[in-house]
């Protein structure tokens, strides 16, 4: 799923996804962190594989070589899907500021 929008990502799980690819409902990056199977916050560079430089921009599309899409990187703890109340707030500041 996508970590923004929550749409339904797995037509994407077998073919390989390109830096520039984005989320056909919200336009959002697919290679980005926040949508690889080893992003986890709080672990060293938010990443559970053992990546030698830090992404800055987990929402922006990279080269990493680990990135596996994750099926429920949309998926929260109560079952719901889509950004947290957090992430949207993050979004709106950074669209307000440029960011």
């Amino acid at each position: 799923m996508c970590w923004k929008c929550g749409k339904d990502l797995s037509y994407y799980t077998n073919s390989v996804i390109s830096r520039s690819e984005g989320c056909p409902a919200c336009g959002a990056d697919i290679r980005s962190c926040k949508n690889c199977k080893f992003y986890e916050p709080g672990s060293h560079y938010d990443c559970h594989e053992t990546v030698d430089e830090l992404v800055q921009d987990k929402e922006r599309g990279n080269f990493c070589d680990y990135f596996s899409l994750n099926p429920k990187a949309a998926s929260k703890a109560d079952g719901t899907s889509g950004p947290s109340t957090a992430e949207k707030a993050r979004s709106a500041f950074d669209s307000l500021f440029g960011n």
